[in-house]
């Protein structure tokens, strides 16, 4: 996939994902999650080669400067990837991340060893991570799964799972869960009446 290519992909990536996304050019410039995603494009790039790894974490670092998205270089990413508000995201050097995967705010993909194996998250093609969720060791959330905001999670989730709580407990997640609450067809926001 050409350069051109990949960059129509995530600014359509974004627009899909943000209702508030108007333009690319908006998206281009003023999204943080964005910014972190093509910023780890490059580390990652600089990280498959021993001699341009300490690059690879120069530019991981500014990007977290940047953009407050710490994505370590070695952290594998699929296609169509998003992180929206993006802020206090943190994806540790062995995450795996699957394609059309979709992160909110304060979500970790961390840890829980401090041997140099396998010790991050394996992220299945499809899964939403709500909000300041903690995805945490050498675990598989399943395709098509979403977590919730704040959940913990410490086992392995099933494909099509919803997981929930402190430690996630994983339910299987019913089609008529996958659809949005509020029908945006025929939604009237109520501020309309102030």
């Amino acid at each position: 996939m050409s350069f051109l290519s990949r960059l129509r992909e995530d600014l359509d990536t974004a627009r899909t994902h943000d209702p508030a996304a108007r333009t690319d050019l908006e998206v281009a410039l003023n999204y943080s999650g964005m910014h972190a995603i093509w910023l780890h494009r490059v580390s990652h790039r600089l990280w498959q080669t021993d001699r341009t790894r300490g690059a690879a974490r120069t530019v991981s670092q500014l990007g977290r400067f940047l953009t407050g998205v710490e994505i370590h270089p070695g952290a594998q990413i699929g296609r169509r990837f998003f992180i929206d508000h993006g802020m206090g995201v943190v994806i540790g050097e062995t995450a795996e991340i699957g394609d059309d995967v979709m992160l909110y705010q304060g979500v970790t993909l961390g840890g829980t060893s401090l041997a140099a194996v396998k010790r991050h998250p394996t992220i299945g093609d499809g899964v939403t991570v709500g909000a300041g969720a903690k995805v945490l060791g050498d675990i598989q959330i399943g395709a098509g799964s979403a977590v919730g905001a704040n959940a913990v999670v410490v086992k392995d989730v099933p494909d099509d799972s919803v997981v929930t709580g402190i430690p996630g407990k994983a339910r299987p997640r019913t089609p008529d869960k996958q659809e949005p609450l509020v029908d945006p067809a025929t939604y009237i926001d109520p501020a309309m009446w102030i």
